[in-house]
């Protein structure tokens, strides 16, 4: 489908407050993944125009940094009634550029928002710790402190989620922020920034900047740029915090996925098989927290993938603004046509293609990034589609003889992001989540994605960095602690003494 009597959105950075025309003469295009169209096109910041947006939240940061908790909760008490009342606009930008179904765009705006009401108790969040009397009239404070300048850099799959997940607990810590969106899908992204102003943020506390490697590598290498969130693939979170920290920045990037779910003989099958259809094709698999893995432990395997393939079978696909669809496209037709490609070569290297998805197409939106959903049974460690992530709608099934043989499977992966146990055993259920190696556990819970209060993150190469997201993690991440000493002085105090000073 041509572009020709479409409108073409021209897309702006925003910077200082305002939007801001690109300079740089590189562009990029924008697409509708369900028709294949060209919707925007997005300019691709240069060197300078990062460093202007670098410049502008450092000069606001200093004042913002000074304004009381009183001023900041007020804007984002406002900021979280302003998205809001704009859900379905920022869903439908999501939609028309993503390609997810209504349903899961208005899910990922709703749990973007837990995360602006975490930041919205931010007096509470930053109350500092004192001791009084730890000696003879001296009394020890702890606070924490904004870190400066945050830039984040967001992945395509949650383009409002994974941002809100971000800014609005750094710049509620007194932080500047600068966002460098994914290019795929910049629209979502670009409207929450704008509904911050809105909301009475500073100018330059928040600025967007889009972008390629490009911006990537100056904002990673800038100066004064303090600090760096990132949500992506594990290569390129691997690459993004050896190179910000070789340039002294503080470093939380999340990484990539394997996740798998077990299933014990005890557990309840049409829960189980309920459970990985949606989390396995939910969003087309593009989500770093699908079950793509799902570990059947023996006798229940021919069972369980009976059940899963029937319900796979049944699900709707189409355009994600059509109520009836239940699952969408993938976001280009480059991804598309990769995530097929696993389901052939699965076959050839010994697997059983119980459901194959990659020849769906939808009719009226051929031009469309649709593909099927496949299931892959008696998947072994070896082949390419156990050990790659895929980050699309292929579920695999492996079969193990006990829980030990399923553990030992799971906790051999190179990724440790997040895994599920199904069972009605408590006694499993709980060695289970003491044993497993991964940074986020569901027991009978298929997409284990903690609430505000708790924090989001993986293990081993599933993160880079000390730090999880938002939670205590976040507020650590995006502050600096200050251990204040304080001794006032006294009549009887007095004289030189070179010694080690002693708690007395």
């Amino acid at each position: 489908m041509g572009t020709e009597g479409m409108a073409i959105q021209h897309i702006r950075h925003w910077i200082d407050g305002k939007a801001a025309e690109g300079t740089s003469g590189e562009f990029q295009a924008v697409t509708n993944p369900a028709t294949g169209a060209q919707t925007g096109r997005l300019p691709l910041a240069s060197v300078d125009e990062v460093d202007t947006a670098v410049a502008s939240a450092a000069g606001a940061q200093r004042e913002w940094a000074k304004s009381s908790l009183a001023k900041r909760t007020q804007v984002l008490f406002k900021y979280r009634e302003l998205l809001d009342r704009h859900r379905e606009e920022i869903a439908e930008l999501i939609t028309a550029e993503h390609g997810k179904v209504r349903s899961d765009a208005l899910g990922e705006v709703a749990r973007g928002m837990e995360i602006v009401e975490l930041a919205c108790g931010i007096p509470q969040l930053l109350k500092g710790e004192t001791s009084t009397e730890v000696s003879s009239r001296v009394d020890v404070e702890s606070i924490r402190q904004p870190v400066g300048v945050v830039a984040g850099i967001t992945p395509f799959n949650f383009p409002a989620m994974v941002p809100m997940w971000m800014f609005p607990l750094a710049i509620a810590c007194g932080n500047a922020f600068v966002l460098k969106p994914s290019e795929k899908d910049p629209s979502a992204t670009a409207r929450l920034v704008e509904l911050a102003t809105e909301a009475g943020l500073a100018d330059g506390v928040l600025n967007l900047v889009h972008g390629d490697k490009v911006a990537v590598d100056r904002l990673l290498t800038h100066p004064d740029v303090d600090a760096v969130s990132f949500v992506g693939s594990t290569p390129i979170a691997q690459y993004v915090q050896q190179t910000a920290v070789a340039h002294g920045k503080r470093v939380q990037a999340l990484a990539g996925a394997k996740n798998h779910m077990l299933v014990l003989p005890d557990a309840d099958l049409d829960q189980a098989a309920d459970a990985a259809v949606s989390a396995a094709y939910g969003s087309a698999g593009e989500r770093c927290m699908a079950v793509s893995v799902v570990v059947a432990v023996d006798p229940i395997g021919d069972e369980l993938v009976g059940r899963i393939a029937e319900r796979a079978r049944n699900l709707r696909i189409g355009p994600g603004d059509q109520e009836s669809s239940e699952m969408g496209p993938l976001v280009t037709a480059e991804h598309r046509e990769k995530v097929a490609s696993y389901v052939p070569q699965a076959r050839e290297q010994g697997a059983e293609v119980v459901v194959d998805g990659t020849g769906y197409r939808v009719p009226g939106h051929e031009d469309g990034f649709f593909v099927g959903v496949s299931l892959l049974d008696k998947v072994t460690p070896d082949m390419d589609a156990y050990a790659d992530e895929i980050f699309g709608p292929v579920l695999c099934v492996v079969r193990a003889g006990s829980y030990e043989q399923a553990l030992e499977l799971i906790n051999s992966s190179r990724w440790g992001n997040g895994t599920a146990i199904f069972t009605r055993d408590g006694g499993a259920a709980r060695r289970f989540q003491l044993e497993v190696e991964a940074g986020m556990v569901g027991v009978n819970v298929p997409i284990p994605v903690p609430v505000g209060t708790h924090s989001f993150g993986g293990w081993k190469d599933s993160l880079f960095g000390e730090h999880h997201m938002y939670g205590t993690d976040g507020i650590r991440f995006y502050t600096r602690g200050k251990v204040i000493t304080t001794r006032w002085p006294d009549p009887s105090d007095g004289g030189v003494d070179l010694g080690f000073p002693q708690n007395t």
